[in-house]
């Protein structure tokens, strides 16, 4: 088991060694977060090039459903950046929405069903690591990227899991410095379900009104 002295040395020597791509690709995920809680269009564009880079990353350490999750990534950045700019029914870019809890449990179960299915034929036929775990968290960031698109409130709850279990995995690849990042992602996607959550009720007193 990675203790807290050993992922603070992992973070120092992956520190180290890192190239200055990587670093670029660290701090565009971080604008990236950091402008999507703004609902800033621009955090689409962050992060296409955050995930250019770290497609090549994952694939280099075997973790293969990731790299495929950042090539979905950057098709994802594309439809992100129209739909926030032109997607509301005025086309004036689309409105916070909430999903019932029904719609939530459905959503959930079809996902990790999914994810079970891709996780055995990952394990029976390529050498990805951990390929039930990598293939829960590519099926879940795949529909957490799709409801961030539609400014679905509740995605920023699903990234805190995900983001918290991908902790994990890349500590035991060897990725401790994004394994630190994740741990930022983990505090700011809380921040940011706060903080839609609150724009969504000004917008729906705003309707009202």
């Amino acid at each position: 088991m990675t203790t807290v002295s050993d992922w603070l040395s992992g973070i120092f020597a992956d520190a180290a060694v890192m190239t200055g791509w990587e670093a670029v690709a660290v701090v565009l995920a971080i604008a990236y977060l950091l402008l999507a809680m703004r609902q800033n269009l621009w955090c689409w564009a962050a992060a296409a090039a955050s995930t250019m880079i770290y497609t090549l990353l994952f694939w280099h350490v075997s973790l293969l459903m990731e790299s495929a999750l950042n090539v979905f990534y950057l098709v994802m950045a594309a439809v992100g950046f129209y739909q926030w700019r032109y997607g509301g029914g005025n086309g004036s870019g689309t409105p916070l929405v909430s999903w019932s809890s029904q719609r939530h449990a459905m959503t959930i179960g079809a996902t990790a069903v999914i994810g079970l299915l891709l996780g055995y034929i990952m394990d029976r036929n390529t050498s990805a690591d951990f390929a039930y775990l990598d293939a829960q968290t590519t099926c879940f960031a795949v529909l957490a990227t799709w409801m961030l698109a539609k400014k679905v409130v509740e995605n920023w709850l699903y990234w805190v899991v995900i983001d918290a279990v991908s902790i994990y995995l890349y500590l035991n690849k060897g990725l401790a410095l994004t394994a630190a990042l994740f741990v930022v992602y983990v505090v700011l996607a809380a921040m940011a379900y706060r903080q839609w959550e609150q724009q969504l009720h000004g917008q729906i007193d705003g309707q009202s009104a």
